[in-house]
């Protein structure tokens, strides 16, 4: 049956490779069921509610993946949409989390939608592609920015804006430690380097005493605190439309990517395209809206399923092995609530350095694509705005290619964003 059912053979793989594989992606990710809670109690959500929407929408976004599209690619909440969520939305714009979950569920409608007609391919398409990598890149600056600031290793500083923090105190040693274990766990490439790297920083900390020993290692899920807690009503109101278009671009650029770069080194793609990519965006629009049900941000594909694709994963059977596991940690609340966020803050720190790795892909040599595309970075972790720094980068690839008389090669979907975001300063300079 499951022979048939996953095509083992076609794909040149068997049982035991797949489990293998599943639960290698399983151990590289893990560590968003520690993070993501760590990242969006930030902005109000409840931790322990949060652990099991992580849990769920992770559990359920990687069965309809494995199970609809047949991939070997797991999905949980997006890394840098998490932090979109706390730090733009919830932080920056004094929204509450209720409403943001409101716009989340809306956004993912919108990902299902537009899948469906084919929209949302198009848009992909009319993207220049160093805008693609430089969005990319500056989400990882934006994450390592986050992952300094919980470490205390950078803080606020009234004349210079921001300085480095100071080394006498415990939590930033601790954080520097953790910061080296991690680095050499992945540098080793050791299998759940990130969550191995989360745990020991913990310990150091629990030893030292400068954090609190979990209350008990095994619970019920207590979803009640974030469960259909979304506020439908608010996320109408016409004002927040951008911030629903922000998170569908960031998650479209991020999927994408991930994708690209996962398929590419399975060997999926076939004639430069993905095959059944329809299936594999719904399974992401799908994750978003039970995302936001049960109480977490957008659900989005994980670069990290590439280390179970190295194990011998081929098919959409480990992403069954993948989903068990997740369901599985929902009972171990207890310790994902007692890691303390200086222990999160070298995941943070090595998971931006691992995003920025697609800057390399970028025509630096072109000043019409280099500066672009470098604003697009910089004004991300300076504004502490992904959906700023994307807006600007837009404007800026516009204008520099109107410029240079290139402006043939501004798509019409990029005409219509640079318009839409020229309006939206303007009305913030009128008001």
């Amino acid at each position: 049956m499951l022979e048939r059912y996953f095509k083992l053979a076609e794909n040149h793989s068997a049982i035991r490779p797949e489990l293998l594989g599943g639960l290698t992606t399983f151990m590289t990710m893990a560590y968003i069921v520690v993070v993501n809670p760590q990242i969006l109690s930030q902005a109000g959500v409840p931790t322990e509610g949060v652990v099991f929407a992580t849990c769920i929408s992770s559990a359920a976004a990687t069965l309809v993946m494995g199970l609809y599209a047949n991939y070997p690619i797991a999905m949980a909440p997006g890394m840098s949409l998490n932090a979109y969520f706390t730090y733009s939305v919830c932080l920056g714009m004094h929204i509450p989390w209720r409403t943001a979950l409101g716009i989340v569920f809306l956004s993912g409608v919108l990902f299902v939608l537009l899948t469906v007609t084919r929209i949302r391919e198009q848009i992909v398409d009319g993207i220049p592609d160093c805008l693609k990598h430089s969005i990319a890149a500056g989400i990882g600056l934006f994450i390592a920015f986050v992952g300094l600031r919980n470490a205390k290793l950078v803080v606020a500083n009234p004349a210079t804006f921001v300085s480095f923090g100071n080394v006498s105190l415990p939590e930033v040693q601790t954080a520097c430690l953790g910061i080296l274990l991690t680095l050499v766990f992945v540098a080793r490439r050791v299998k759940g380097a990130i969550l191995l790297g989360i745990l020991a920083t913990a310990l150091v900390g629990f030893a030292r005493g400068i954090a609190h020993w979990p209350s008990a290692v095994v619970s019920m899920p207590h979803p009640g605190s974030t469960l259909l807690k979304l506020d439908l009503r608010g996320a109408l109101h016409l004002g927040l439309l951008e911030i629903v278009l922000a998170f569908l671009f960031v998650d479209l650029f991020d999927n994408v990517g991930t994708l690209v770069g996962v398929c590419e080194q399975a060997g999926f793609i076939k004639d430069g395209r993905i095959p059944r990519v329809g299936r594999v965006l719904v399974a992401d629009g799908v994750g978003t809206i039970l995302g936001s049900l049960t109480g977490t941000s957008t659900v989005t594909s994980y670069i990290e399923s590439a280390a179970g694709i190295a194990a011998g994963a081929r098919t959409g059977l480990s992403n069954v092995v993948v989903a068990a596991l997740f369901l599985l940690a929902a009972f171990f609340a207890p310790i994902a609530v007692a890691i303390p966020g200086f222990a999160t803050a070298p995941a943070l720190i090595l998971v931006g350095a691992l995003m920025t790795q697609s800057v390399a892909r970028i025509v630096w040599s072109d000043f019409t694509e280099a500066f672009p595309a470098f604003l697009t970075m910089l004004a991300m972790p300076l504004t502490f705005s992904i959906a700023t720094g994307l807006s600007l980068g837009v404007i800026a690839y516009a204008m520099a290619k109107i410029a240079a008389g290139k402006y043939r090669e501004v798509s019409p979907v990029l005409w219509i964003l640079t318009i839409v975001f020229a309006l939206r300063y303007l009305y913030l300079a009128a008001g």
